[in-house]
C-alpha cells in the first residue's frame, strides 16, 4: 500500500501506566466508531508498520488507553511516544448524502448555485473555529465556509460538489 491508500487516524501522546499502555488521541469525529480495532498502522520513518492491538478502552476527549501486542512495559510503552497512527483508507466507514471525508473531496469541482462552476478544492484548511474549503479558481483562491447550509450536494461519481455560498462571499473573490 501506498501513504495515499491510509488516512490519518491520530497519535500516540505517552506511555500511561505500569503496563505497557499508551495513551492515544483520536483526530476523529466519533472515536467510538474505533472502539474495536485489531490493528493500525504507525509511521515509523515514513514507512507504515501495522501494530497488532491487545486492548483499547476508550477514555474522555477523544483520548483512548492502548496496549500493543509485544510492548508490555512503560519503558517500550514509552518509546512509542510521539508516533501518528494510520488505518487504510478502505477501512473508513462510508458516507452518504451532504457528509464527506476532508481527504477525499480534494480535487472535486465546486458549483454555486448562484455563480456556476467555481473552481477545484485544493485542500481543507482546519481553523480553530471554522473548516474551509480552498478552492482554486485559476490562480485565485476562494474560500468556503464548511456548513451544512452552505454544502448542498456532494456527488461522489462526478466528484463535485454543490454550494449555495451566503451572499457577497463569492463576489469579494471574484
Amino acid at each position: 500500500m501506498n501513504k495515499e491508500d491510509f488516512f490519518y487516524l491520530g497519535r500516540i501522546l505517552k506511555s500511561h501506566g505500569n503496563k505497557g499502555h499508551v495513551l492515544v488521541l483520536f483526530d476523529v469525529d466519533n472515536p467510538e466508531n474505533y472502539a474495536g480495532l485489531d490493528a493500525v498502522y504507525l509511521d515509523l520513518h515514513g514507512e507504515r508498520v501495522p501494530f497488532v492491538i491487545e486492548s483499547l478502552e476508550l477514555k474522555h476527549n477523544r483520548k483512548a488507553a492502548v496496549r500493543f501486542e509485544d510492548f508490555g512495559s512503560p519503558d517500550d510503552a514509552e518509546a512509542l511516544a510521539g508516533f501518528e497512527m494510520y488505518l487504510p483508507s478502505d477501512a473508513l466507514p462510508k458516507l452518504s448524502g451532504k457528509k464527506f471525508y476532508y481527504h477525499e473531496i480534494k480535487g472535486f469541482r465546486v458549483n454555486d448555485l448562484n455563480h456556476g462552476e467555481i473552481g477545484i478544492v485544493k485542500d481543507v484548511l482546519e481553523l480553530p473555529h471554522q473548516s474551509l474549503l480552498q478552492v482554486m479558481h485559476g490562480d485565485r483562491e476562494v474560500l468556503i465556509p464548511i456548513v451544512d447550509e452552505v454544502i448542498r450536494k456532494v456527488d461522489r461519481r462526478c466528484k463535485t460538489l454543490t454550494i449555495k455560498a451566503p451572499d457577497g462571499l463569492i463576489e469579494i473573490y471574484l
